[in-house]
């Protein structure tokens, strides 16, 4: 069904989510000893989710997004959202190269 779908790509997103937040967490922790580095890494994670968040509503621009594109609406939001974040994820883990040594 289209719930069961739509719960789904929930479940896919929020999980993608958690491993975006995995490989944060450890990013921080291996530049903890440069707090300059520490506060650009925060910066562009911030200024990440901004754009994912800016890009999400790009596009599906509608104000009653449910009206507009209907039921399968949450499910092509969430896997776009989680689209988005593996590509966020596939990002912080070059930059973890580079405080990693390798």
């Amino acid at each position: 069904t289209q719930g069961g779908m739509n719960a789904c790509a929930h479940e896919e997103a929020a999980r993608v989510d958690a491993e975006l937040n995995a490989v944060y967490r450890k990013l921080l922790s291996k530049a903890a000893s440069q707090s300059e580095a520490v506060a650009k890494i925060k910066a562009s994670e911030r200024a990440w989710v901004t754009y994912r968040d800016a890009y999400l509503e790009a596009m599906y621009p509608a104000k009653d997004k449910q009206a507009e594109y209907g039921s399968i609406y949450p499910m092509q939001a969430d896997l776009l959202k989680a689209k988005l974040t593996r590509q966020q994820v596939a990002a912080l883990e070059e930059m973890l190269k580079q405080y990693s040594g390798t």
